[in-house]
């Protein structure tokens, strides 16, 4: 019984390996950063914790919106190109969605700031509100 309940449960984590790697691909290509040089062990360190933090925000936000949609009964969203439908979104897709978005402050000497904002889509509206974040967010 024993012997049994390893083999199922090494099993199960090796099935869970291709998640885990794919992480780890992540962690050696999406992050756009110019070559940095450190000799320290611990800015070494420092910078590795970084990443993974970074990793773990996105692996979090891409579990918020899947629960999110599968709460909300909604099965895909219009993520790609030609407004395919995406059952699985990713955080680099999120990003791509949301790269136009800008914000510009103009200010003339006494004059009060005039704030210039992106009209966001429908699509990020969609997704901030499976996100639960405000859209006031991106207004203030």
């Amino acid at each position: 019984m024993l012997k049994l309940f390893f083999r199922g449960s090494l099993l199960l984590a090796y099935k869970g390996q291709a998640v885990i790697e794919k992480r780890f691909s992540q962690l050696k290509t999406d992050f756009a950063v110019a070559p940095v040089y450190l000799k320290e062990v611990s800015r070494i360190q420092a910078l590795l914790c970084i990443y993974f933090l970074a990793l773990l925000v996105e692996s979090l936000l891409e579990r918020e919106l899947r629960q999110a949609m599968a709460r909300t009964k909604v099965e895909s969203l219009p993520l790609y190109p030609e407004e395919r439908a995406c059952r699985h979104p990713t955080v680099s897709r999120l990003v791509e969605i949301f790269e136009d978005v800008q914000r510009h402050h103009l200010k003339e000497r006494t004059e009060p700031t005039v704030r210039f904002t992106t009209k966001l889509s429908l699509l990020q509206q969609t997704i901030l509100g499976l996100l639960d974040i405000p859209q006031s967010v991106y207004d203030a």
